[in-house]
């Protein structure tokens, strides 16, 4: 393998790891209030579909980045009602979510499919993109790349630092000692849950705004899957979830090149890939130790807590 070659492969890890790097993330902070959101896939959707409309019908595609957060941030709202208010399932709301949103965005863009709207194009930083090998793989991309760096960086100076993120990492440890120390755990719980919801509609937006500029149904293609195994392999850590992403990335855009280079291998061996590196990460997580995640974590709590 050349060096152009490979430049241009880890070039590509980074853009398809962007999307499950947000929807990781997203997850992240969810799980971190101790609520289990297994609907990534179907908040990612509703984000994706939301963005390509928002850019379609306003031609601003930074209001339709925004749009599609929201949009992630209302469809986490179901799973917030069901969960929170009513204590159901946790398990069986987010499952239902996916489909929910996977079914809506799907019916609702079908009479787009195929059709272009304005997104987000790749720009070189200046100096930066210059830098050998670093500069084409990391700082040639577009904003949204650029945006991602940022976002693992402020998350976890926000779980660290902060004292709401110090809450609701109390909240997903201990909701009955966060109670005794005057802590509303609904009202963190909340917050965990819609602000992971509205990161996971920022990576669906990066699929029809950077990664594609047009719509198709199934546009996530699983990712949100992925990104619910990401969140174990980076064992709730958002620097963690940068390595996972861009490995994720990487497998994808390798099985891409396999297939538009004539690879002699079956097709459906080259889509199951990712998944097959998402079984054996998994494996992997089980092995370590120190993977338990927050220790409340899928556990309902009263609503007046």
């Amino acid at each position: 393998m050349n060096a152009d070659l490979l430049i241009a492969l880890l070039a590509a890890a980074v853009v398809s790891g962007t999307p499950i790097l947000y929807a990781t993330l997203g997850e992240i902070i969810t799980e971190k209030s101790g609520v289990l959101n297994l609907g990534v896939e179907g908040a990612m959707m509703a984000g994706c579909f939301c963005a390509f409309i928002t850019a379609k019908l306003t031609g601003q595609p930074w209001l339709a980045f925004f749009a599609a957060g929201l949009a992630g941030l209302l469809a986490a709202s179901i799973h917030g009602v069901v969960c929170l208010v009513f204590q159901g399932n946790q398990v069986v709301s987010g499952l239902a979510l996916t489909i929910f949103g996977v079914g809506l965005a799907n019916y609702l863009g079908t009479p787009y499919i195929g059709l272009a709207a304005p997104g987000f194009s790749p720009f070189p930083v200046p100096g930066l993109a210059e830098i050998p090998l670093l500069g084409p793989v990391l700082f040639n991309h577009d904003p949204l790349v650029y945006l991602s760096y940022l976002a693992p960086i402020c998350l976890w100076l926000f779980f660290r630092h902060s004292r709401f993120g110090l809450g609701i990492r109390a909240v997903g440890e201990f909701p009955g000692a966060a109670l005794a120390a005057g802590l509303n755990a609904n009202a963190y719980r909340w917050a965990g849950i819609l602000a992971g919801g509205f990161f996971m509609g920022l990576g669906g937006a990066y699929l029809s705004l950077a990664y594609t500029h047009l719509w198709t149904n199934n546009l996530t293609a699983g990712r949100g899957w992925i990104a619910v195994a990401l969140v174990i392999f980076a064992f709730w850590r958002p620097g963690r979830a940068v390595f996972g992403a861009y490995l994720f990335g990487g497998i994808m855009a390798l099985q891409l090149r396999l297939q538009a280079g004539g690879a002699n291998l079956p097709s459906s061996l080259l889509l199951m890939l990712p998944y097959a590196l998402t079984v054996a990460v998994l494996l992997f997580s089980c092995w370590r130790r120190g993977t338990q995640g927050p220790a409340a974590l899928g556990i309902n709590i009263e609503p007046s807590s």
